[in-house]
């Protein structure tokens, strides 16, 4: 994938994950009278809201960092071994920052 279709790729993707967060953020809980069974839906809520807001900034954080390594010229390389992240992983994922073997290695450790 050239730059700059990977550019406008990862711009539209950012601004959707920015509403998506604005979303989350900005849609509390809702308040209303409490009995066990609501307290315990709330904190359901609560917890869902919060991992997807966990999820949705550790993806925008990949974005941006994607985003950096276009304007440095180091876009479609390997953060880790720098070979050449292949065409189809940046078609699926814009903003995979390593080939699929080190992406592996990485993924094992965890």
């Amino acid at each position: 994938m050239d730059v700059t279709t990977a550019r406008e790729r990862l711009e539209v993707m950012l601004a959707d994950l920015d509403r998506s967060i604005g979303v989350i953020q900005g849609d509390p809980v809702a308040v209303r009278e409490h009995s066990a069974a609501d307290a315990g839906s709330d904190l359901t809520d609560a917890d869902r809201a919060r991992a997807m807001l966990t999820v949705a900034t550790t993806q925008r954080q990949a974005i941006v960092e994607a985003i950096r390594r276009i304007e440095e010229g180091a876009y479609g390389r390997c953060v880790d071994c720098e070979r050449t992240v292949p065409e189809g992983r940046l078609e699926a994922r814009p903003e995979a920052a390593r080939c699929v073997q080190c992406q592996g290695k990485r993924e094992r450790r965890r």
